[in-house]
């Protein structure tokens, strides 16, 4: 029996040890701030060989765009890299020699694609997701005028800027 009484006292001794702790909680506050971003990716655009007095050659050209969801953002393309080129008439160069040739909005080939200035137009969009492409179609036509018609004959390239302002 004092084996049995010892047991309980110290079982006791060590429930009432657990009965008398205490706890006590408190909170704190988790935050974060996202930032708007935006990305841009874009396709080369290829013309087809151009034969002088064989008709204008157009070709078109897809700029990605992802941005964060409702992010407002625009997009717009520069003159080139050609030296005298313009958003209002484009050059591609091979050596001293040009080729005219400009981008435009639409397959109408009527509005430039350009940054806004003159009668040139940008395009604008909102994010719907840093995973999700706004995809923007570039149309490109090099015509078939007397300025290009009197052109040497070589590999013409230019580079264009796409910039993303959001």
């Amino acid at each position: 029996m004092r084996k049995i009484h010892a047991v309980t006292l110290i079982l006791g001794a060590v429930v009432a040890g657990i009965s008398n702790s205490a706890t006590t909680t408190t909170t704190f506050a988790v935050t974060s701030t996202l930032l708007a971003t935006c990305s841009a990716t874009a396709t080369p655009l290829a013309f087809s060989a151009y034969t002088p007095g064989g008709g204008a050659v157009a070709n078109n050209s897809t700029i990605n765009v992802k941005c964060t969801k409702n992010t407002p953002f625009t997009v717009a393309l520069n003159g080139g890299s050609t030296a005298g080129g313009t958003v209002a008439q484009r050059l591609m160069a091979f050596g001293a020699n040009t080729l005219q040739y400009n981008l435009y909005t639409s397959g109408a080939f009527t509005t430039v694609f350009g940054d806004g200035s003159g009668a040139s137009k940008t395009e604008a969009g909102t994010g719907a997701g840093i995973a999700t492409a706004s995809a923007f179609t570039v149309f490109g036509q090099l015509p078939d005028n007397a300025t290009n018609q009197a052109a040497v004959p070589g590999s013409y390239t230019d580079t264009i800027t796409v910039t993303v302002t959001y």
